[in-house]
């Protein structure tokens, strides 16, 4: 697993500013996007048999951590202990293909292709059907998060979104791209990760926790660049993040989903306010208005 090569993860592109009536030539930089097609190899009839789970327009970066965390947040796999190893798609030994990553399951690993049709469906973030997808994840099992634990101060909160903002080393040469950060209580940054995808931000957030052995997030917080979606709090959820900061807003199954599991959720944060929609006893208040 380790031996994953680095592709670029922007690209330069000529463009035309215009300023008014000023017109001038120049060179931009832009974040890259390219298709990765998801395959698990797992034991079957005749061997060793694949199965293509998922193509995600993504970011050049980060590929082997993207793959592992979309197969643990999808619920496919359930810890690293499945996976024998990780690596690009070859033809004939030879030439790479770095647009498909191959998992590959342990020999001891059962694996039901038809698990797919239902994943998908139940992690679909477009609102279909949103009350028999909150009452699937119920069925997944999912352990909710203690109710009082951890807390976190307040002023700190104020401050993840600025703290996240200087980490993003991608964002900072682009303008364009989402970014998923994991915090200590104390506002101490631990990993991020950045992908044109915010949902394949955190999936590689997820995928270097799993691969390292540092799951489940228990004391951890998720600070994520933009807004939040049911399928944030998923992941946040199927990781064991109890806390989600988001620079953005929520949408309506985000916040029905975090209050079912008792997460805290957090939205519009800035420097000297913040809202929150669930969750709020891990939270330690400032100063108290009335």
């Amino acid at each position: 697993m380790r031996n994953e090569k680095f592709l670029g993860s922007t690209v330069k592109a000529n463009i035309t500013r215009v300023e008014g009536d000023i017109v001038t030539q120049h060179v931009d930089i832009v974040a890259t996007e390219e298709p990765l097609e998801i395959r698990i190899y797992h034991p079957g009839l005749n061997g060793m048999d694949h199965t293509s789970v998922a193509v995600t327009m993504r970011t050049t970066l980060n590929d082997y951590e993207l793959a592992a965390g979309f197969l643990f947040t999808e619920g496919l796999i359930n810890g690293r202990e499945e996976i024998r190893r990780i690596a690009y798609c070859t033809d004939d030994d030879v030439n790479q293909h770095y647009n498909i990553v191959n998992v590959y399951l342990k020999s001891d690993v059962a694996f039901d292709s038809s698990q797919l049709t239902r994943n998908f469906y139940t992690s679909s973030s477009c609102g279909i059907c949103g009350k028999a997808s909150l009452e699937a994840l119920e069925l997944r099992e999912y352990v909710k998060p203690s109710h009082d634990r951890p807390t976190i101060i307040s002023g700190i909160i104020n401050q993840l979104p600025g703290s996240l903002r200087k980490s993003q080393k991608i964002f900072n040469k682009t303008g364009g791209i989402h970014a998923a950060g994991l915090f200590n209580t104390d506002g101490q940054l631990l990993a991020v990760r950045e992908d044109v995808g915010r949902h394949n931000a955190l999936d590689k957030l997820i995928g270097w926790g799993l691969l390292a052995g540092k799951m489940p997030f228990h004391e951890n917080i998720l600070v994520v660049s933009g807004r939040v979606s049911y399928e944030i709090i998923q992941k946040a959820l199927a990781a064991g993040i109890p806390i989600v900061v988001a620079v953005g807003a929520p949408s309506s199954l985000a916040v029905d989903l975090a209050n079912n599991f008792d997460m805290t959720l957090v939205g519009f944060v800035k420097s000297d306010v913040f809202n929150i929609y669930s969750g709020e006893t891990r939270i330690i208040k400032s100063k108290q208005k009335c």
